[in-house]
């Protein structure tokens, strides 16, 4: 660290410390958590005799049936916003999770209908329902209701189908297929008839309940005493607008770390399913007021520009680790924008700079065009008040662009980085996946660990 740079303040030091000490267990108990759920009711089986006469496939089949259905249940804590299980790992990354699982357990699922319609279709019945008995029924109907869940996900934008509503859907084919699928197991399945797979079946349906009777009545009826209202609607270059909050009693958001983020509703009421993330673009200090600076990319954000003045909004957060408050004690810090992925950045660089903190920064910071750069003026004037390096990239330049034109790659990291950047840098990624991929390959290319480069998601939802 530069002899001019203050160190950062010792409770900083302490705080990011403690952290990183206390989620260096955390992280491997909530893997190891998350694995105990998923396959305990295959274990329980285990603890059971196996009746005579039961083929190995059809074991394999109830099996496949058991981990699916474990794993759609464990879905609800995933998306519950729980700070303890998404602290070690940055609530974006459990959202992919969230996705992907998704997948596995749909495919799980499906795998064992399909295995018993190969090889058992007498056990199988008859599909009509009206033929069928209601606990095969009901395993159809979640087979379906999962199905439907990960499509509309996957392809809710091809599908045109408005945000707000496909949250509702959502939340409706998940919970009725997991209580459709409950239904099945418990009425048709001999692991479920057994004493220690009903105790199972009535702690995973007692779990899922739990988690969503958390997140759609207790989480909004402890925010309703924290209502916000909207006090400015600012243009920003490059067609972005800033929400600026303040809280009409409590503050919203008590305390957070620069380059986090919350999930924000503008409707009237806190149970609404319409809120969505976006990162804080303000800094700590200007607390209790809020900033989130958004572009209009689709339907919900569309409308952010005709937000009224004294609009009531509802904030969930602060959620994310993506801060340089996590690190203290580096030396420096590199940040890589696309696009509105400055959002995040911004919330650090003036918070570094409202703390007078002198430790070297770069910014590589690209965007189609010299005029679409949102905070261009106020980067330069940070630029007077930071050890900043500012790098502009565009695609499309003006007359009067001064920087760099092409797309960010391993050549401009190595033009403007030093030789051999210190052990103790950190690098922060935000923007568009194949914007973030090419930095993370270029930044691996300089010899940059991975464990030193955090990488915000775009879009969670």
């Amino acid at each position: 660290m530069p002899a001019s740079t203050p160190p950062p303040s010792v409770s900083r030091i302490d705080q990011a410390r403690r952290w990183a000490a206390s989620h260096v267990w955390t992280a491997p108990l909530w893997l190891v958590a998350y694995l105990t759920l998923v396959a305990g009711p295959m274990v329980a089986v285990l603890l059971d005799p196996t009746p005579r006469g039961v083929e190995f496939v059809w074991n394999v089949s109830m099996a496949l049936g058991l981990a699916g259905l474990s794993m759609m249940s464990v879905q609800f804590a995933l998306t519950a916003r729980l700070r303890a299980a998404t602290a070690p790992f940055g609530a974006d990354l459990v959202y992919v999770f969230h996705r992907y699982l998704a997948l596995i357990g749909f495919a799980l699922v499906g795998l064992h209908f399909l295995v018993l319609w190969l090889f058992y279709g007498d056990a199988l019945g008859s599909l009509d329902p009206r033929a069928a008995t209601w606990e095969m029924t009901a395993g159809r109907i979640a087979l379906l209701a999962f199905g439907l869940a990960v499509v509309t996900a996957e392809f809710r934008k091809t599908l045109r189908l408005e945000y707000g509503r496909w949250r509702y859907l959502h939340v409706v084919l998940a919970i009725g297929g997991l209580v459709a699928a409950v239904a099945h197991a418990v009425g048709t399945g001999r692991f479920a008839q057994m004493s220690v797979g009903t105790a199972v079946w009535a702690a995973t349906t007692g779990f899922w309940m739990a988690l969503a009777v958390w997140l759609r009545l207790a989480r909004p009826w402890r925010l309703r005493r924290r209502p916000c209202q909207v006090v400015e609607v600012r243009a920003e270059r490059g067609g972005a607008w800033t929400l600026a909050l303040m809280p009409r009693g409590r503050p919203a958001v008590a305390a957070f770390s620069p380059g986090q983020f919350a999930w924000l509703n503008l409707s009237p009421s806190p149970w609404s399913l319409r809120d969505h993330p976006f990162s804080i673009s303000s800094s700590p200090t200007l607390l209790p007021r809020i900033e989130m600076t958004i572009k209009p990319l689709g339907d919900f954000t569309g409308g952010i520009a005709r937000t009224p003045l004294g609009q009531t909004a509802w904030l969930d957060g602060p959620f994310g680790v993506f801060s340089t408050d996590r690190y203290p004690e580096a030396s420096g810090f590199v940040f890589v924008a696309g696009g509105i992925g400055i959002t995040p950045v911004m919330s650090m660089l003036r918070a570094l700079a409202d703390r007078k903190d002198r430790r070297l920064l770069w910014l590589f910071y690209a965007n189609p065009e010299w005029d679409s750069v949102a905070f261009r003026e106020e980067i330069d004037d940070l630029s007077l008040r930071l050890d900043l390096t500012i790098v502009h990239i565009v695609e499309e330049p003006s007359a009067d662009f001064p920087g760099l034109v092409g797309r960010l790659d391993e050549t401009v990291l190595r033009g403007h980085l030093p030789e051999d950047p210190p052990a103790d840098f950190r690098y922060f990624l935000c923007g568009p996946a194949p914007f973030t991929e090419t930095a993370e390959a270029g930044l691996a290319a300089m010899g940059v660990t991975p464990s030193h480069i955090r990488t915000e998601l775009f879009e969670l939802a």
